[in-house]
């Protein structure tokens, strides 16, 4: 874990289950229904959309162009009319040429879906412009493509239904514009976009990853925005607010756009085990403003964590419920007990400042010492909750430096006849 680079990513949800081809947001231009020209045009005149039917994982290889209205070709490229079709469109481009992620995106499809026909849209003398001039042609794109797959289902056993559109970028606007413009319903779109939690074209290899390790998939969860989400408040699955992501996710019918969070490695797989961790820090003293460093260890019947850090979003509330999320490379098992370390004086003059500051706010008469007597754990994958209650029930302090053990004392949270913690003074 200390090695890796684990980002948190912003998963748009937008477009990925929304089968019915939805409409994207975009821009409003005039659209010219314009008949199929002949390659030989002056790209100036008419700028092309092709449709190659990629026949090789090798990105060196041309792989096979269709044509519309070109029965022949269909036949001499090996199109399988009866198999899966997945529609790979890019987005932007400063290069006019493919980017590194569409080659593997399908090779992962080839491998994972053998015998499907994987073709790319390359729409890059339409792309290989300004970016304004880039957008207002996503339409006319989108257009094309649905020409495409009108003039695809005219062929006997091709299913609209077995059509899969996948768009990267301003690609996902062709998407769902090819969506609204096809006669019929697409199988499934899907929608890869980029925001700004997620470095530049993460979201495309989660999805990649999302193909090649079919058995981890990654999960991400609804929530309002990103500091809930750090405090582990938003793991919850009821009601469609978790699930996989990328070519494993479930099709929900959300009317409204959600913000999907996850954690990631820094490399494939990225899936991670996401945990929410409850912890009552109370004080027996009047103590002043305190910034604990704490960091838990978690151990379970499959594999012991590192030590993990607890994030602190806010300042810890003395006398209050502190919510934080963990979140682990390995699959835990079972948990059974956890290890809470409250860090000791650290080298770095950012946290001897801490310390000092921490000092110098307290009565001098107090001590920096907090009490705790368990820990709620709620598990973002399985949605399992478990209570684990401090070893000695005499010695519930923890102070800088000290460590405190707890073991799992019970499945779930809290009684119905269980009351808050009393907080008592000497």
């Amino acid at each position: 874990m200390r090695n890796s680079v684990p980002l948190l990513c912003l998963w748009s949800f937008y477009c990925c289950f929304a089968a019915e081809g939805p409409a994207l947001p975009g821009p409003e231009g005039r659209l010219q229904d314009e008949p199929h020209k002949p390659s030989d045009v002056p790209a100036a005149a008419t700028p092309p959309v092709r449709f190659n039917l990629r026949t090789s994982e090798d990105p060196e290889h041309e792989g096979c162009y269709l044509s519309l209205g070109h029965n022949q070709l269909l036949e001499d490229c090996g199109f399988n009319a009866t198999a899966k079709t997945f529609f790979i469109i890019h987005g932007w481009t400063m290069s006019g040429m493919f980017e590194n992620w569409l080659y593997k995106l399908v090779s992962a499809l080839q491998t994972r879906e053998k015998g499907a026909n994987v073709v790319v849209v390359d729409w890059l003398p339409l792309a290989h412009q300004l970016y304004v001039d880039a957008v207002n042609n996503t339409r006319k794109v989108g257009h094309s493509v649905a020409r495409m797959l009108d003039w695809l289902q005219g062929k006997e056993d091709f299913s609209l239904g077995n059509v899969h559109l996948i768009g990267y970028s301003l690609g996902a606007h062709v998407a769902g514009y090819a969506g609204n413009f096809v006669k019929g319903m697409v199988g499934r779109i899907t929608a890869i976009t980029e925001v700004m939690k997620c470095e530049h074209e993460r979201a495309v290899h989660l999805f990649v990853d999302s193909l090649v390790n079919q058995d981890k998939p990654s999960f991400a969860f609804q929530c309002t925005d990103s500091n809930r989400f750090k405090k582990g408040i938003c793991l919850s699955c009821r009601k469609n607010r978790c699930n996989s992501i990328g070519y494993n996710a479930k099709r929900t019918r959300n009317k409204r756009n959600s913000k999907m969070y996850l954690k990631t490695r820094a490399g494939m797989p990225f899936k991670v085990y996401h945990y929410q961790m409850k912890i009552h820090v109370f004080s027996y003293k009047n103590m002043g403003e305190i910034e604990p460093t704490f960091y838990v260890t978690l151990y379970g019947t499959n594999a012991d964590s590192q030590i993990l850090p607890l994030e602190i979003v806010e300042q810890i509330g003395l006398n209050a419920t502190n919510t934080f999320l963990v979140y682990t490379e390995e699959d835990l098992g079972d948990l059974l007990k956890i290890k809470l370390t409250w860090e000791g004086t650290s080298q770095s003059w950012f946290s001897l400042w801490k310390e000092l500051r921490s000092y110098l706010s307290q009565p001098r008469s107090s001590e920096r010492e907090l009490n705790i007597r368990r820990i709620r754990v709620k598990s973002g994958e399985t949605q399992r909750k478990l209570t684990f209650c401090v070893e000695d029930p005499e010695n519930t302090r923890i102070a800088p430096g000290q460590e405190l053990w707890f073991r799992k004392c019970r499945d779930g949270w809290r009684m119905k006849n269980e009351t808050s913690p009393t907080v008592e003074h000497p």
